[in-house]
Order: C-alpha cells, then sequence, then structure tokens
C-alpha cells in the first residue's frame, strides 16, 4: 500500500448504492476523462450494502481496467460513510469524489486537478451554477438548506457545492484525524479553511436509476448539519423561555390588574392558549436537548460508522497469505 501511494497522483472515491443501471454510462464516461489526464490514478468504487448486481459489475468492469479498486462494505452504512469509507481507502496526493449518477460530470475531474496543482489549492468545490434539471421543489429546498448554514456554520460553506470535490493529501489527512461520528463533508471541509477553489458545472439529470435522498434523508442530512456544527437551536430554545417568561409575567400582570379592577370572568380560552403555547415551547427545547443528548451519546460509544468487508486492492495478498497457510500445514 505505501508503494501504491508513492505512484498514485489522482484518487476518485464513487460511493454507490444499487447502481446497476448507471455503471456502464459513469465507466463510459469516467475512464476516457482519468485516462486524458496523464497522471496515475486509482477509483475507489465503494458497494455500500447494494441489493442489487452493482457489486458483480464492478468485478467484470475491474477485469479490464486494472485501476478500479472495489472497496464493499458490509452492510448499507449511508452515503457519508461510504464517502468516509473511500477517502480513508484512498492513497492518491489528490482525491476527488464524485457519486455515480452522472449529475456531477466526471469530465471536470482533470479542470480540478489542473486547477489545484497550478493554484497549489488543498480544496477544489465543484459548484453548481445551474440546476433547472432538478424540480422547483428541490431547487427551493437545496437554496434554503445552504442560506441556513452559511449563516449558522459560516460564510466559508460555498453555496451550491455538494460532495462533488477535489482534496489534497493534507486535506484528506486532516479530515481522518477528525472524530467525528456523523460526517457532513459539505460543511466538514470548508470547516478546514484550507487554501480552496471552484470549478463551476450544470447539473445533468440523473442518468439512470433513482434518486439515493428522498424528502426523508434531505431532512435528516438538514439536521446533522445543524446539530453537529451548530449551538444556534440550543440558544434558540433559551431565547423561547426567555420570551415565554416575559409572556406569562405580562399576563400574570394583566390577571391581577382585572382582578383588582374587580372584572374577573372565567378565563378557560386564554388559559388554554396559555398551556398550549408553554408545553409547545418546552417540547421543542427538550426535542433539540434530546438530539444533542444523542450524538453525545454517539461520540461516547465509539461506534465505527462502516466496517469493509473486502477491498480488492488487498485480494493478491489475502491470496497469498491463503498459500502461504496451505504450505504450513503441509496441504
Amino acid at each position: 500500500m505505501a508503494a501504491a501511494r508513492a505512484t498514485t497522483t489522482l484518487s476518485v472515491v464513487i460511493p454507490m448504492y444499487n447502481e446497476e443501471a448507471a455503471l456502464p454510462a459513469l465507466v463510459a464516461r469516467l475512464r476516457p476523462a482519468l485516462d486524458g489526464t496523464n497522471v496515475s490514478y486509482e477509483v475507489v468504487a465503494v458497494d455500500d450494502g447494494s441489493a442489487d448486481r452493482t457489486a458483480e459489475l464492478l468485478e467484470e468492469i475491474r477485469l479490464g481496467w486494472s485501476e478500479l479498486r472495489i472497496v464493499k462494505l458490509r452492510r448499507n452504512s449511508g452515503h457519508q460513510a461510504a464517502l468516509t469509507a473511500g477517502l480513508h481507502s484512498s492513497v492518491g496526493d489528490y482525491v476527488a469524489s464524485i457519486d455515480a449518477d452522472l449529475q456531477d460530470p466526471p469530465e471536470k475531474i482533470p479542470e480540478m486537478l489542473e486547477l489545484a496543482q497550478r493554484d497549489k489549492l488543498d480544496i477544489v468545490y465543484g459548484v453548481r451554477s445551474d440546476r433547472s434539471t432538478d424540480s422547483g421543489f428541490k431547487r427551493w429546498t437545496a437554496g434554503a438548506y445552504y442560506w441556513l448554514m452559511r449563516r449558522m456554520v459560516g460564510k466559508r460553506v460555498p453555496s451550491q457545492a455538494g460532495d462533488f470535490r477535489l482534496l489534497s493529501r493534507e486535506a484528506v489527512d486532516a479530515l481522518k484525524s477528525l472524530p467525528d461520528q456523523q460526517q457532513v463533508y459539505r460543511l466538514l471541509v470548508p470547516w478546514l479553511g484550507f487554501p480552496s477553489g471552484q470549478v463551476t458545472y450544470f447539473r445533468e439529470e440523473r442518468v439512470a436509476g433513482e434518486t439515493k435522498y428522498p424528502l426523508s434523508k434531505m431532512i435528516r442530512l438538514a439536521i446533522d448539519s445543524i446539530t453537529n456544527f451548530s449551538a444556534t437551536p440550543l440558544r434558540i430554545a433559551t431565547w423561547l423561555g426567555v420570551l415565554s417568561f416575559f409572556g406569562c409575567f405580562a399576563m400574570l400582570a394583566g390577571t391581577i390588574g382585572i382582578y383588582l379592577a374587580g372584572h374577573t370572568v372565567p378565563g378557560w380560552t386564554s388559559l388554554f392558549v396559555a398551556m398550549l403555547f408553554i408545553g409547545g415551547i418546552q417540547l421543542i427545547c427538550v426535542g433539540l436537548l434530546g438530539e444533542y443528548i444523542g450524538r453525545i451519546y454517539t461520540a461516547v460509544q465509539k461506534r465505527p460508522t462502516f466496517f469493509i468487508g473486502y477491498d480488492s486492492a488487498d485480494a493478491p495478498q489475502q491470496r497469498g497469505a491463503e498459500r502461504a497457510e496451505r504450505v504450513d500445514v503441509g496441504v
């Protein structure tokens, strides 16, 4: 592995989950783009516990493409965990990450590499200049996500930049040293503050298959992004408590005034509304506290987010060890 690292300039990490239909088109575009760079490279395809023929097709493609490396996870661990496995397994001086659906063009990877080498950059973001192929709802939610992240986490978060990026080995090693259990790289990478640049591109339609980021996962990503990188929700909970206190104090003063004026009447409606208001705020605050406590609990457990079951780069070594073992036992 050390020898491979010394001779590999570029690694391309591709998380995959049930991408059987997209694989032929991906290879048809990715391989010529990488061959044209005239640098040594590897493609790290991370099979995230696919239930279709993704792993089988990867093995077939690898027979005719020696630069393809297959990393299989033992179970489906999620996109960010699969991306983490690929980054940790990569050996290149530069590491690009791209999804298998071809919404992000692989032809931009050589441009990213050239920009990073020329300007001595550690990070090159792929920024979507046009998302007209996405639905109006997807564009609106994506815009709201980046607007919120830039205000809560900081303006270092580039707008409309997903997981299509190129990192230097120094940036990858810095990410590997972080203890985060639930990685959100579109926020972790800007947080590093390393020298960065951008390459813009037109976001295309998915080449085949179904999206792996439905609304439920998008909401989960937003929650993870907020709670992993900012204590603002806790401060909001504090301010809601302060506002509710002053609101209750004002209602108490009003009630005393009405009592002293002798105009007291049964106030069922106002009491009911006040109880609902205070109860709602309490539930929100308890929920926010629960999110943060849950993350503390996960961090204390220190459970790995993924398990690698097979790495094709280690296959020759494994076969050699098996042969040696057979010789030792006299088989």
